[in-house]
């Protein structure tokens, strides 16, 4: 989320035009225990981003987006391509669910809304269904627009707005943690979560702590074109891990300690632990989800990457990976021509500096 906006003001605050950008998300380590009470480690990137603009307007209009919220086509052919490529959801229903999630949170802990109305838009280049977190860079860019329409920034704690983002994904169905939304809250940099069960049962929310983003090495993205579907990955392992199973319990948990144990290969600059940290995350989700659900694509943007010795494991749930070459350019030469071969697309990961305010980082809670 960017808390600094483009604003084009007219003289008239009241007629401001306010404009946000949330960035796409990599899940460094971690996940998905973010789901069941673990840690991570994430941080957003320049490559991809979603922009939500929010206009003063007589009436409350939330304008759909030219190409994601199409509804008119040129035959019923290009209907149904368009509709097996690209799913049936645009951004109207997001923009919407934080419209609504966001009142509620405001009208339910005595926070006061003006009564203007405006006209909410998006836009968005985070390919669909790469497990970058492209849904929740609409929501989290929007939720941004309203806190300072509103003049409520300062009112609504950092730690807290993950939550309205997620609740707002919630209500249409979406499945998913904090992890992503805390990183595009935090709007940049690296952001270690602790998302300990006594915690979050105490407070609602983790213990979110901010990292230098230049710890990081260099690193690659790597996608398809016609990634799978994100959205149905969680679904029996999260039904086996309520239900008591030793080797998911455990299985998560030691996904979790991976995040601790990368803190600390960070902060010490061993690259050669977070390879193996980087391999492990991914070796243990597989053995968990199993070959079947992670989509045989995606297994093999992991593997075109390890055969050239670099290490590599999911950004999210399934779509892209990110990848580690700590040969240096040599070997990253080796990953460019193997991805082509495979055809998938490689580019190397823009890293952001967090992008939070003063008044961002006055509603922090103190430890």
């Amino acid at each position: 989320m960017d808390p600094n906006p483009k604003q084009a003001s007219s003289g008239d605050d009241n007629k401001a035009v306010l404009e946000h950008r949330s960035f796409a998300r990599i899940g460094f380590l971690g996940n998905p225990s973010d789901v069941y009470f673990g840690r991570t480690i994430s941080f957003t990137i320049g490559n991809f981003w979603a922009t939500a603009k929010l206009e003063p307007s007589d009436h409350l209009l939330i304008k759909p987006h030219p190409f994601h919220d199409l509804v008119r086509f040129h035959s019923l052919d290009n209907l149904f391509y368009r509709l097996k490529n690209e799913g049936y959801y645009g951004g109207v229903r997001l923009l919407m669910a934080i419209c609504k999630v966001f009142r509620n949170y405001c009208k339910d802990n005595g926070i006061h809304l003006h009564e203007r109305n405006f006209t909410l838009s998006y836009d968005t280049n985070i390919p669909r269904q790469t497990g970058l977190s492209g849904s929740s860079a609409i929501v989290s860019a929007a939720l941004s627009c309203l806190l300072d329409f509103y003049n409520v920034r300062h009112l609504i704690r950092i730690e807290v707005r993950p939550n309205l983002i997620l609740n707002a994904e919630k209500e249409l169905g979406i499945v998913a943690g904090l992890q992503d939304r805390v990183a595009q809250v935090y709007g940049g940099g690296l952001v270690h979560m602790d998302f300990s069960k006594d915690h979050m049962d105490r407070v609602g929310y983790g213990i979110y702590t901010i990292m230098d983003i230049n710890l990081l090495p260099p690193l690659h993205l790597i996608y398809a074109e016609n990634p799978s579907d994100s959205g149905k990955v969680h679904s029996t392992v999260r039904r086996k891990w309520l239900d008591g199973d030793e080797f998911i319990i455990s299985s998560m948990a030691e996904i979790a300690k991976l995040a601790e144990d990368g803190r600390t290969a960070l902060l010490k600059k061993d690259y050669t632990k977070l390879k193996e940290l980087m391999n492990r995350n991914f070796d243990l989700r597989r053995s968990m989800f199993g070959d079947e659900c992670l989509g045989a694509m995606n297994i093999e943007m992991v593997e075109v990457a390890r055969k050239i010795g670099a290490a590599a494991k999911f950004t999210g749930s399934g779509g892209a990976v990110v990848a580690f070459c700590p040969d240096g350019p040599s070997q990253v030469k080796l990953l460019e021509e193997e991805c082509k071969k495979a055809g998938f697309i490689v580019e190397p990961v823009k890293l952001l500096p967090t992008r939070l305010n003063n008044s961002d980082l006055k509603t922090i809670s103190k430890p």
